[in-house]
């Protein structure tokens, strides 16, 4: 089939089908809403030019322009950073407070937990118990007082470690007669 033939073909079952041969083609002319379109974006083009280039105030305008625009990037970084630190701390707190003990339960806030170490701890009837504090913050249990010996104070750092919920201890216990550690 010729191409004059293959138009012509074309052209009769669009007119069979109430349609032109260039809609049946698939090629369209552009109608006169493409060209409306195309010089609204020339008019809005050339009216951003004469904006910023103006003799007077362009200098000023493109200035405030740029820091306009580097104010918007900053600002949707630092929108983009507090997103992503939201959503990584409250992954971790799913995480920890399904793993807190291992049976799923959620972790014990900190007066409940350190009433459990309290209790663990202090079971010994050797321990002194007006000679060292716990306090629990965040899950971190921080044990502060004086022991008789190095060896009690070790031991009660790794019992405290072993109670569900610890996350980790610090241990600030000290010798009689020793400065108190203000940090470990």
């Amino acid at each position: 089939m010729k191409t004059n033939d293959w138009k012509k073909a074309v052209r009769d079952a669009g007119r069979q089908a109430g349609r032109s041969a260039e809609e049946m083609s698939g090629r369209r002319r552009p109608g006169p809403g493409r060209f409306l379109a195309i010089g609204a974006i020339g008019a809005a083009i050339g009216a951003a030019i004469a904006f910023l280039f103006d003799p007077q105030r362009g200098r000023a305008r493109r200035a405030q322009l740029v820091d306009r625009s580097a104010a918007t990037l900053r600002d949707v970084g630092h929108q983009a950073e507090h997103g992503a630190r939201r959503v990584a701390s409250t992954v971790q707190g799913k995480i920890a407070a399904v793993g807190a003990n291992g049976s799923g339960e959620p972790m014990p806030n900190d007066a409940s937990l350190a009433n459990k170490v309290e209790s663990e701890l202090f079971r010994d009837p050797d321990i002194p118990k007006g000679a060292i504090n716990v306090n629990v913050e965040q899950g971190v249990v921080v044990l502060r007082g004086e022991v008789p010996d190095a060896e009690l104070g070790e031991r009660l750092e790794h019992e405290a470690r072993a109670i569900p919920g610890v996350w980790e201890v610090e241990n600030l216990l000290h010798l009689p007669g020793e400065p108190a550690p203000t940090q470990r």
